[in-house]
């Protein structure tokens, strides 16, 4: 049985909005970086991270995840993106993502630069594969 996850229905347009958001995380995470605030950047990359996922969910499916737990955009997003040769690499770099916040988020430990330059290259990996789905 799947596993059952938080959802709310969101018209199929605004998934404009979510990637406009994603972008904007995005490019404040890499001024973070700059400065080297390394928490700041790392809940950026995050949040920039579940965005273009919730982007892609509201555009396929007019759907989103609702809930607390940022796994749950993980679950939806395998379930609306039809399977190809980059989609399980991609969906493995969010997980990756969102375990290491969860990891820092629990631990009461601060993100250092060699997370967050790791974080990044899996943003990197990420945001790419999502601006594909998106631009379609």
């Amino acid at each position: 049985m799947p596993k059952r996850t938080s959802r709310k229905a969101v018209d199929r347009l605004r998934h404009r909005d979510y990637k406009n958001a994603a972008q904007h995380f995005y490019e404040a995470a890499e001024i973070a970086m700059n400065y080297s605030y390394w928490t700041a950047a790392g809940v950026l990359i995050v949040h920039s991270a579940i965005a273009y996922a919730d982007a892609i969910s509201i555009k396929l499916s007019g759907q989103k995840s609702s809930g607390e737990n940022h796994e749950d955009s993980i679950v939806l997003l395998d379930e609306v993106v039809a399977d190809g040769d980059t989609k399980k690499n991609a969906i493995n770099q969010l997980r990756r993502i969102i375990e290491e916040n969860t990891k820092v988020s629990y631990s009461g430990d601060l993100y250092r630069a060699i997370l967050i330059s790791e974080l990044w290259k899996r943003l990197e990996r990420f945001r790419k594969w999502a601006i594909s789905i998106l631009e379609r």
